[in-house]
């Protein structure tokens, strides 16, 4: 299975949590849309199929990466 890297992992995840947070304040059918979004891409970038699901595999992965895990370039 591919998986995400965790740049973009940690970017779901952070715009996630906003927008649950500015859905709680403002429920809209633009933030619920966005949600919606963010979950399926959350889903599909951790092999899951419920958001909470990839939220904890997101999380456990973020805790696991480490600075070897990032590809070198070389020039």
């Amino acid at each position: 299975m591919l998986m995400a890297h965790p740049a973009v992992l940690n970017n779901l995840v952070e715009r996630y949590e906003e927008l649950r947070v500015l859905h709680a304040g403002a429920d809209s059918p633009e933030v619920r849309q966005r949600m919606a979004d963010l979950a399926y891409t959350l889903c599909v970038s951790t092999g899951t199929r419920d958001v909470d699901a990839a939220l904890a595999a997101a999380r456990l992965r973020l805790a696991a990466h480490t600075p070897e895990d990032e590809p070198i370039l070389t020039s």
